[in-house]
Formats: structure tokens, sequence, C-alpha cells
């Protein structure tokens, strides 16, 4: 007990931490999204902890808010084997982080964000440093101030967290400050890109019977309709959005489809059939 309300005591301080790093997160965000609206990617770099959390916040964009998963990817060091286990020396291959980048084609269209708790982990410095040169919106989550990497970094988001419980082990309060962080970015950037209405994932694949069901309890409140309406509107529409536009505006799928695309939001869509 003693050493869990120790650690217990130690993660409360991380919230706040966060906190007073929300400025320089909201730059980030909004240079984010305005890459992203013009088509480009969000791509995360890290290596091992910082890595598999940015992979871990990519993997999720796409059954939460329907993006494709060529929008929202990810990059750690030692590939695929480093998300199971460590690959020793990874994380000082400099130039496996300036290939990595250019091996998926970052561009001025595109917002790379390297995540590292120390702030100076040669993979992730040296992939940030080529992703600049290539014209990307560079920036940084780190737990350590004045790092490296913030430097290299367009906006560097530094989140200062303290010593971990054991010495170094940075799983632990700054992997839980990045956690926090990427949770941020990935969903302030997805509302930004009206990829939500209000608190509502209306973007949602229902690719198994908890998203089904969550998908048509989201056409029943937008619409006001029947738990039997929602359903058939939702299996002809294939789409929420679709389904909310057809039962709103008493139209077809066409129609609503077309709307959709031509207003590029739900919010906009609905606003102007209003």
């Amino acid at each position: 007990m003693e050493i869990l309300e120790l650690m217990n005591r130690e993660d409360v301080r991380v919230p706040e931490a966060v906190r007073a790093a929300l400025p320089r997160l909201a730059v980030l965000v909004d240079g984010i999204a305005a890459r992203m609206a013009e088509g480009g990617r969000l791509v995360y770099v890290g290596a091992g902890t910082s890595g598999r959390l940015g992979i871990l916040d990519a993997a999720e964009c796409p059954p939460t808010f329907g993006i494709s998963p060529d929008r929202v990817v990810a990059l750690i060091a030692g590939g695929e084997p480093a998300l199971t286990r460590a690959v020793e020396g990874a994380e000082d291959d400099v130039e496996a982080g300036r290939l990595d980048i250019r091996r998926i084609g970052v561009g001025s269209r595109d917002a790379v964000v390297g995540l590292a708790a120390s702030g100076r982990t040669p993979y992730t410095c040296a992939a940030l440093e080529e992703a600049g040169r290539l014209g990307a919106l560079t920036g940084a989550v780190t737990c350590s101030p004045g790092s490296r990497l913030g430097r290299l970094a367009d906006v560097a988001v530094e989140v200062d967290t303290g010593p971990e419980i054991l010495a170094g082990s940075t799983r632990l309060k700054a992997g839980t400050a990045q956690k926090l962080i990427l949770n941020m970015i990935s969903t302030a950037v997805m509302v930004r890109l009206g990829y939500v209405y209000d608190n509502l994932m209306v973007n949602v694949q229902p690719t198994n019977r908890k998203l089904w069901r969550r998908a048509v309890e989201i056409v029943r409140r937008l619409t006001g309709v029947d738990d039997l309406a929602a359903r058939r509107a939702l299996e002809e529409a294939r789409d929420v959005r679709v389904a909310v536009m057809m039962l709103r505006c008493g139209c077809g799928r066409e129609e609503a489809v077309a709307r959709l695309q031509r207003c590029g939001s739900l919010r906009r869509a609905l606003e102007e059939a209003d």
C-alpha cells in the first residue's frame, strides 16, 4: 500500500504539469489541423515507450474518427519488432531516423511530432531534423525543458514532470504525460477537422457490435427517430453522417452524400439544411 500511495501521489502531479504546457500545445494543434485540412498527415515518431505511445494514438484514430489509416501514422525506432520488445541500439540509430522519414515521403503538407521524454533520443532528433529540412511542420513533446528535440522543433511542448519514482523509468510519469498530450492532440485536431459533432463520434466506423450500437444511438440522438428507423437508415447509408442527413433532410443517400461533400462537415451540412 505504501508503494501504491507513493506512486499515486506522484501521478497526481502530471495533469498539472501538462496544464502549464497547454498554450504551446494549442499552437501545435492549430498547426497540425491546418496541414491536415490541406490533405497532409500527422506523423508521430519516437523510440521505446514514446514510440509505442505514438503508435497507440495513431492506431486509435481510424476506428474513433473514421479517418483513413494513412492520415495519422507513427514511426518507431527498430520498426515493428520494437512494438513488443526492446530493440537494442535502435534509439541511437541516427541514419534510420532520417531514412524512415524519407521512406514515408514526408513533405511540406505534413506535420511531424517527435516524442521523447529525455528530449535527446538520437533516432527521434534525426527524424525531426530531416522532417524540418523537407518542409514539414515539426513539433516536439518532451519532459525535459530546453532539450535538443525541443530546439529542433517549430513548436515545442515541454512538460516538467520531475523525477520518476524509479529513477530514469520514463514509462511512468513521463509516459503518462505523453499519453495525455497525444489524447489532446488527436482529439482536438479531429474536432477542428469536423470529425466530431458536439461530443459525438459521428465518423465512428461500426466494425463490431459495440460500435454498431454506438452508431445507432448517435443517429437516434441527432434525429429523434426510434431505434428501428435509425438502424434502417444506417444500414442503407453505411455511414453515421449520411444516415443523419437522410433522416434530417428527408432525402436519399446520394443527395445526403452530395450535401456532406459540398459542406465538408456534418455540422455545416445541417446548418445549411436548417
